[in-house]
């Protein structure tokens, strides 16, 4: 049986405020995406102060939601990441093996599809599967405020994205 670890993300009109384990440090991913995380740190022990909060300014955010980019990649052994997404068009169905995704919508309007089977899907990285498109599956429209949990192991695809789309998304461990 997998247990989680209890996460809170408090959202402030624009601004996430996300615990972490340190300031921030920027780079990027073998694909070219900007990774604002916080270096790595020993989880806190019973009796030692917690790990410090790390705070992304809203300029920050609005900048990673232009493009698309992680605001926070798991550092620090942390069971979550944060992703700023935006998505102009439908993508590849995927399936996340060990993450499950919470998917908050600030922007814009989609079509997801939770569920079915990925048709022609590949491994594109550990516990990572993607493919063209899903078989079965039901069609959730997902506009600006909605909040979807869509748990580990289900296969995801957005279908059609009506508006350029905005979201955050929570990926827990």
């Amino acid at each position: 049986m997998t247990h989680h670890r209890s996460l809170a993300l408090a959202f402030v009109v624009g601004t996430a405020v996300i615990a972490a384990a340190g300031p921030s440090a920027a780079r990027r991913t073998p694909g070219g995406r900007a990774v604002h995380a916080a270096p790595a740190a020993a989880p806190a022990a019973a009796g030692t102060a917690p790990a410090a909060t790390l705070h992304y300014p809203h300029e920050v955010v609005a900048a990673a939601l232009a493009r698309g980019a992680v605001l926070f990649d798991g550092a620090g052994d942390r069971p979550y990441m944060v992703h700023a997404s935006r998505r102009d068009a439908a993508g590849e169905a995927e399936v996340h093996l060990r993450d499950t995704d919470v998917i908050y919508v600030i922007a814009g309007a989609a079509t997801l599809v939770t569920g079915g089977t990925v048709v022609d899907g590949r491994p594109t990285a550990p516990g990572e599967i993607r493919g063209p498109a899903i078989a079965g599956g039901e069609d959730r429209r997902l506009a600006a405020g909605d909040v979807i949990v869509v748990p580990n192991g289900t296969p995801h695809w957005f279908r059609e994205v009506a508006t350029p789309v905005t979201y955050l998304v929570v990926k827990a461990r």
